[in-house]
């Protein structure tokens, strides 16, 4: 199965960060913004904001005379004794944080072995989980999580999942036609958010995200209650840029 997807700002923004974290590991004792900025390249303003980043997702901090060393959680990662289980819980951090920020529950997604798999959420009260009302592994013609997937496979990728699970009519608005699908994923550009409009679930819409970590196939999603789709562009917008520390934590 070969992949079709492009390299997103999210993979960008995490492969500056990964320069800087690199950078700042070969100083033990040490590193100034000026030195980071010297050895990677990287303009003032665009390693300001990575070193904001960097440093809220705890990978690195900044001792008391303001340079620059690595934090606790490259650390806990780094280490190959429990990396599972230090990388999930990092990245549930992560969501926790953008579950706050769009103001939406907020889903990691992986199509593994064949199949689509959430494998991470966060939500609570003011955020709700969608309801899974049909397997996500059999709706991914329907789903923005499973369109985000499908979409990053080639088009042998994407007929042979469609063999396998049929195009059930879920909803009034639900694609069921493979040649309409195939033709929405090829035209969809790889930047831009694909969304769910009551496709899934009659009064829930979603939007998913590409995740590029090296040759996986990931998304980052969220879903709102249809009361609240006039903010869905804008929270998946927010997501979007966003989804680097996703990125960062999986590429580590």
């Amino acid at each position: 199965m070969a992949l079709t997807h492009e390299p997103t700002a999210p993979y960008h923004s995490a492969q500056d960060a990964l320069r800087v974290l690199e950078t700042v590991a070969r100083h033990s004792t040490g590193v100034t913004d000026a030195e980071l900025a010297r050895h990677t390249g990287l303009g003032t303003q665009r390693l300001t904001s990575l070193l904001r980043m960097l440093r809220r997702e705890g990978y690195v901090e900044q001792t008391i005379d303001g340079a620059y060393v690595t934090g606790a959680a490259l650390s806990r990662l780094g280490s190959a004794q429990g990396h599972e289980q230090a990388l999930r819980e990092q990245l549930q951090r992560t969501l926790d944080r953008l579950r706050d920020s769009v103001g939406a529950a907020v889903y990691i997604s992986r199509y593994i072995d064949g199949e689509v798999r959430v494998t991470q959420c966060a939500a609570s009260a003011l955020a709700p989980a969608v309801h899974e009302w049909v397997d996500f592994r059999s709706s991914a013609h329907a789903s923005a999580v499973g369109k985000s997937l499908l979409g990053q496979l080639d088009v042998n990728g994407r007929r042979d999942h469609l063999a396998r699970y049929k195009m059930a009519r879920l909803t009034s608005r639900t694609i069921t036609s493979e040649k309409v699908l195939l033709s929405r994923l090829d035209a969809h550009p790889p930047t831009v958010p694909v969304l769910d409009l009551q496709e899934y679930a009659v009064g829930t819409v979603c939007a998913a995200v590409p995740i590029t970590a090296g040759s996986s196939v990931g998304c980052l999603a969220l879903s709102l209650p249809v009361q609240h789709a006039h903010r869905l562009r804008q929270a998946a917008e927010r997501l979007n840029r966003g989804a680097a520390p996703v990125v960062l934590s999986l590429t580590i």
